[in-house]
Parts: C-alpha cells; sequence; structure tokens
C-alpha cells in the first residue's frame, strides 16, 4: 500500500499540480520553495485519509454513487503540436462551430511580459481548417494580452464577442479585479476591453481566484469567487444584464452547487440548462474534479443533483477548464498525461449521459436587401408567440456572417437589426421537431432600406386556415410596424395580402383583403393614425413563386407593406 501511495500521489503529477496551484493561488515566485513541501503535505494527506477509511470505507462508497463510470475505453485525443508546445497550455475556450480555440500559454518568449512577469500567462488562438486540421496557434497582442495574467472566459456563438479576466477601460487601462467585454471591429481585429459593471461586484470578489462564463445567449452570467479575504474557497454566482447596460448584483446558485470547499470554473452548454463545473466536493476522485448538473426553472437557484464525470475527464489531481462546443459531442480541458512538456490541450469525446440537451446553430449571412451586399446588424432572437428575446448576436463586420444557437422546444423568430433598415423577420418552428440531436442550418437575413417604394415581408403575421383573424403570436410581427411608423412620423404605408392559386379568384381576394385590414385595425388600434396606412387585398393576382409545389405555394400566401411616403 505504501508503494502504491508513493506512485500515485507523490509522483510527477502530483508536482506539477502542486506547481499549478502556487502559480494560480499563491506567488508564482514562490514555485521552487514551495511546491516540494506543499506536494508532500498532500501525499501525507491522502495516505493519512486512506489509511482511516476502516468502518467509513461504505461512506466513502455511497459517496461515489454519483461518479459516472465507464468499462469502454475512452480516447484523450490531444490536440497536437499546432497548439501544445512543452510549455503549460490551460484554460482551453471552443467557440460554438467547434473551429475557433483560445487558450493561455505561460511563459512563451511572445508573452507581453515574458521578461518582467513570473510565469507569464497569454492569451493564444488557433484555427481548424475545413479538413479539421487546426492551424498553428498564434499570440495575440493589445489590447487582449497586457502586462496581466491574462484569459478568455468565454466566446459568443457568432465569435464576435469575447468574455476576458480582469476589468480594464479608458483605452484599456486595468482597474483591478472584474470581467470585460471585447468585440470585434470592422477591420476584423478586437476592440478595446469594456467592463462589465455588476452592482456591488467588490463586495463579492475578495479571494485568490475568480473568474467567469456566460450563457451563449447573454441572459446569464456566471461568476466564481467568494467574498472572503484571501480564501481559495470559491461559490458560484449569478448575474442578470439591465436595462440599462449593467448586470444584476450576484445572486448565489443556491447550497445544491454551493459547499463549503471549493465550486470553480463552470461551463453552461449551449441548451442554457446544463452546467459543468469545477469542485473539490465529498466524492471525487481526486483534489478538484468535473462535475455536472442542469438547471431545474429560471431562478438559477434550483440544479439537479451535481454528478462527477468520472475518469478520464476527471483523475487523481485537480481537474478544471472544461468546455464544449455546441454540438457537446467532445469536451476540451488541460490534461497532465502524455503530454509535450507540461499541462495540453485536450479533447475527449462524451459518453450520451454526459452530454447537454441538443441544440440547433443556425449560420447565415445579414444582407441589404436592395444592393444584396453584406450587412454589419445586431442579431435579435425573440421566443413566439410572448415576443421574450431569448437573445442577441452579432453580425460579421467583413462579411455579415453570424451563428446563434437555439434549444429545441420553442419557437423563435429571428431577425437583424441596424439604423436606417427594417427587418425581414424569419421564424424556426422548433417546439415541433423531434430531438433528433445537433444539428446546423442555414438561414440568411434580409433588412430593407427604409425608403420609398421598398417592400418588406412580414413572415412571422398568423392566420388560421381559411381565417382572417390574427393570431397572438402575429402580435410580436405587427408590434415592430407600429414601432417604425411612431419612429418616423412621416412614413405612409400599404399594407396588404395575398394568397396561393387555391380556390375561386373571389374567395381569394376576399380572405386577403380581410386579413390585410385585420392587420391595419391591429395598428390603428396601437395609436397609429387612419391616414398614414392603407389596407389592399390582392388575392392570387401577384404570386412570387409557381403555385404548382408547396414550397411556392407557401411563398405567394404573405403578408408584407410597401412605404408609399417617407
Amino acid at each position: 500500500m505504501s508503494g502504491r501511495l508513493e506512485l500515485n500521489l507523490c509522483g510527477p503529477a502530483v508536482q506539477s499540480q502542486a506547481k499549478l496551484y502556487v502559480i494560480k493561488v499563491l506567488n508564482p515566485n514562490l514555485v521552487k520553495r514551495v511546491v516540494p513541501f506543499l506536494a508532500l503535505a498532500f501525499c501525507l494527506h491522502q495516505a493519512t485519509a486512506q489509511m482511516s477509511l476502516g468502518s467509513d470505507t461504505g461512506k466513502l462508497v455511497a459517496q461515489k454513487d454519483n461518479v459516472i463510470t465507464n468499462n469502454t475505453i475512452i480516447k484523450i485525443e490531444n490536440l497536437g503540436e499546432n497548439i501544445n508546445s512543452d510549455l503549460p497550455e490551460l484554460r482551453p475556450t471552443i467557440s460554438a462551430d467547434g473551429n475557433l480555440l483560445f487558450f493561455i500559454c505561460e511563459n512563451h518568449p511572445a508573452n507581453t511580459k515574458y521578461n518582467s512577469v513570473p510565469n507569464s500567462q497569454d492569451i493564444w488562438y488557433a484555427v481548424r481548417d475545413s479538413n479539421g486540421v487546426w492551424q498553428e496557434a498564434k499570440h495575440l497582442k493589445f489590447p487582449l494580452n497586457t502586462s496581466q495574467y491574462n484569459a478568455v472566459y468565454w466566446i459568443s456563438p457568432d465569435n464576435n464577442r469575447i468574455l476576458i479576466r480582469g476589468a480594464f477601460g479608458n483605452g484599456g487601462a486595468y482597474f483591478g479585479k472584474g470581467v470585460s467585454l471585447c468585440t470585434r471591429q470592422a477591420d476584423g481585429r478586437w476592440g478595446e476591453p469594456e467592463e462589465l459593471r455588476i452592482r456591488n461586484y467588490q463586495k463579492y470578489d475578495r479571494g485568490l481566484v475568480s473568474g467567469a462564463t456566460m450563457t451563449h445567449d447573454r441572459q446569464a452570467l456566471i461568476l466564481y469567487m467568494t467574498p472572503e479575504p484571501g480564501s481559495s474557497n470559491n461559490d458560484l454566482y449569478v448575474c442578470f444584464p439591465k436595462d440599462d447596460g449593467t448586470w444584476s448584483e450576484p445572486k448565489s446558485l443556491g447550497n445544491q452547487i454551493n459547499l463549503p470547499g471549493d465550486e470553480m470554473t463552470p461551463y453552461i452548454a449551449a441548451d442554457g440548462v446544463t452546467m459543468y463545473f469545477s469542485s473539490n466536493r465529498p466524492g471525487g476522485l481526486g483534489d478538484n474534479d468535473i462535475w455536472m448538473t442542469k438547471r431545474l426553472d429560471k431562478t438559477w437557484t434550483k440544479w439537479s443533483t451535481p454528478v462527477n464525470l468520472g475518469s478520464p475527464i476527471n483523475t487523481e489531481g485537480w481537474d478544471a477548464f472544461f468546455t464544449l462546443d455546441a454540438g457537446g459531442e467532445y469536451a476540451y480541458l488541460t490534461s497532465n498525461k502524455d503530454t509535450y512538456g507540461e499541462s495540453d490541450i485536450v479533447r475527449v469525446k462524451l459518453l450520451e449521459r454526459e452530454k447537454p440537451n441538443p441544440v440547433i446553430l443556425v449560420s447565415g449571412n445579414v444582407y441589404n436587401a436592395k444592393t444584396k451586399q453584406p450587412l454589419t446588424a445586431s442579431l435579435i432572437y425573440e421566443t413566439l408567440p410572448d415576443g421574450v428575446e431569448a437573445g442577441n448576436g452579432l453580425s460579421s463586420p467583413t462579411d455579415g456572417a453570424f451563428k446563434i444557437v437555439l434549444p429545441y422546444d420553442k419557437n423563435y423568430s429571428i431577425r437583424a437589426s441596424a439604423d436606417k433598415f427594417f427587418a425581414i423577420s424569419e421564424n424556426l418552428n422548433l417546439d415541433s421537431m423531434v430531438k433528433a440531436g445537433y444539428k446546423e442550418i442555414h438561414k440568411d437575413l434580409y433588412l430593407v432600406p427604409i425608403e420609398i417604394g421598398q417592400v418588406v415581408r412580414l413572415n412571422n403575421v398568423f392566420f388560421d386556415f381559411d381565417k382572417w383573424d390574427l393570431r397572438p403570436e402575429s402580435d410580436v410581427e405587427l408590434d415592430r410596424v407600429v414601432k417604425l411608423l411612431k419612429e418616423n412620423p412621416a412614413i405612409e404605408i400599404e399594407l396588404s395580402a395575398h394568397t396561393d392559386s387555391k380556390g375561386s379568384d373571389e374567395y381569394n381576394f376576399k380572405l386577403s383583403d380581410n386579413r390585410a385590414k385585420s392587420c391595419v385595425q391591429y395598428i390603428i388600434s396601437k395609436g397609429i393614425s387612419a391616414s398614414r396606412i392603407v389596407s389592399k387585398g390582392y388575392g392570387e393576382s401577384m404570386p412570387v413563386a409557381e403555385n404548382e409545389t408547396d414550397e411556392g405555394r407557401q411563398l405567394n400566401r404573405r403578408v408584407e407593406f410597401k412605404i408609399t411616403k417617407n
């Protein structure tokens, strides 16, 4: 037994973990003096714990009932020498599409303060090509890498925003502890980081380490920190965005998540429900392990019992920095086994029960509907029929490309937004789709310039078959027309409805005319003068597609408006 303890607990892995702890929590200058003693203390602690098991063995087994076990061999895949080196690579953060990776490299000669800061930590990134091969990692420059210890916490699904360590502002000045957001600029470069203003943040972040992540829809910010000065035992907190651009005061995730020990490095999967985090709670395989839990309601305080992900994701050492792409197929993390030198970035294929709920990744481009040129725009997606904003994004400043992640079980309205344009919204009915697993779909979005003669199709106005009464989910779309008219008092419009060729001409004209009138009546009821809007039913007389197919007939059944005066 003593020989086994020496082999498993006092070997290079423990030395490496002790070094990691000293660098992250204590003082990097103390590595040579402290690591041997810290590793020895850890060995003695583990040996004492094992020797004292005795009649408590049953309790230990019971604690491990929530550990996922796996009898098959799961391959740990090193991401290769284009990313990893003989230096420590840490804290991977993978994009939703799995093709962009940010990570930390320590002590690299290219690091910002390589010569003046011991164990310098800078942000590096790598891109995966169409063949699935990771290209050589590149070093990011100022303002993302500074004289501080640098890290990326989160990437937006569109790859246009990242969350980084530290509070920054005023041209990249470092203010201290906190979290900042960087946005990609029109030239493709990253803009200056801007601090997320969190109510009473300094009251909660008084410990040795802290960090953050964000949900893919940007509706929740998850923080790990402690209000106890000098402590390394963190808890997990949630903050929510406020209308004034700030974030609410941190709220504990509750006693199912936060135990007396250490909870840190959370990651919220693309489904917005499944959370992975690192903890040294009882029942683990080593020091800190990766655990999985699911959010049970919208309070963010009720969670399922956390489950340990087991081996090989968890080891005898200190395990953290777990991240996934939107597909949820692979976990990306840091490993000390079979590396190029020190810690490397690896990926592990997850078991089905370790995966988050499946989602759909929607990608496309935003275009000017008149010129067909790409546009930089904001993305807004709302749930139907209630019209509640479910998230937002940005299209690329270079080609208008965007990506958003949508969970199943809901219907969504998706649109772009830019000054002097009106959006043609699209809808996705995901509540009727079978959860067949992760999917990627392409859907372009169009913005119509607010000019005389421009026609805007209203895709999210709905009627029941053979009816002209508006369905409730139509309100969200028509409210946008109301907003346009209120913000532009000189605009006048013609609102028209159209049918396919099924039925008689007389029937189709009457149906379309009544549908157009229903829309106009709704808009007038919201305070718009009747003199500014005319209704018109065209029946089947103005098709935009052939009526011989279901797809063509669907395109012909539409409501739209034309700007007649501005």
